[in-house]
């Protein structure tokens, strides 16, 4: 079967695909959910100099230490940026990109330039005022759509800040991964801020498939999104 490497976005860590990952195993899949540098369980990592290079090498070197191939490489929300630049520094080992709600860029470009201009408003004040200039503090979980009480309980302890220069730092892309198969997952039932980046992926040529759920897909979807990345892979 295949072997994922499931990337999460802003403010997780890798625990937060705990719903989806045995669903996946169940099937017969390999699964990995790396926590990035500076978040979570890592967060005692964490300091300014954090950046988009950071992430790209954590999940990079993730992939050639455990000598992973044929990788189904999965990125949340911001981490589309960071499975962009992974899929470009090691393409043979990448046999699909999934884009989770997530940002499609193209070389220069940052993530926070991909936002919609309000939200990009948003997090340019937050980081300012309350985040010290270098941090973005965890969003409400309403506004990405988390209704149920049971998951806003599990969700809220375990989020961490995120650190600002990965939303600032531009993509480096050589152009590698593009003969890398890719797809995008569109998360519909919430404010979409992710539906321009859907219809980039349209205009590649990329399939979308849409999920009747908000941003946190992998917790308040964890069977529906299981079966499209089954299906993908």
């Amino acid at each position: 079967m295949s072997t994922f490497v499931l990337v999460h976005g802003a403010w997780h860590g890798g625990w937060c695909w705990d719903r989806v990952a045995p669903l996946l195993r169940a099937a017969g899949h390999e699964v990995h959910t790396p926590t990035l540098t500076g978040l979570s369980e890592r967060a005692h990592l964490l300091s300014p100099q954090v950046g988009l290079d950071t992430h790209t090498e954590d999940v990079t070197r993730l992939i050639e230490v455990l000598d992973l191939t044929d990788v189904v490489l999965v990125g949340h929300s911001y981490a589309g940026h960071v499975i962009s630049m992974v899929a470009d520094r090691v393409p043979e080992r990448i046999r699909r990109r999934v884009f989770l709600d997530a940002f499609v860029g193209s070389d220069g470009e940052t993530a926070v330039s991909l936002q919609p201009e309000t939200v990009a408003h948003h997090w340019a004040e937050s980081a300012a005022e309350q985040g010290f200039g270098w941090l973005v503090p965890v969003r409400k979980l309403s506004v990405l759509g988390v209704t149920e009480q049971a998951d806003v309980d599990w969700l809220t302890p375990r989020l961490t800040a995120h650190p600002w220069k990965t939303y600032t730092d531009p993509l480096r892309l050589s152009g590698a991964a593009d003969a890398v198969p890719a797809a995008f997952i569109e998360c519909v039932s919430w404010m979409r801020v992710f539906q321009s980046q859907a219809d980039r992926a349209r205009e590649r040529g990329w399939p979308v498939h849409e999920l009747e759920t908000g941003h946190e897909a992998m917790v308040t979807a964890p069977k529906a999104l299981a079966d499209v990345l089954h299906e993908l892979a």
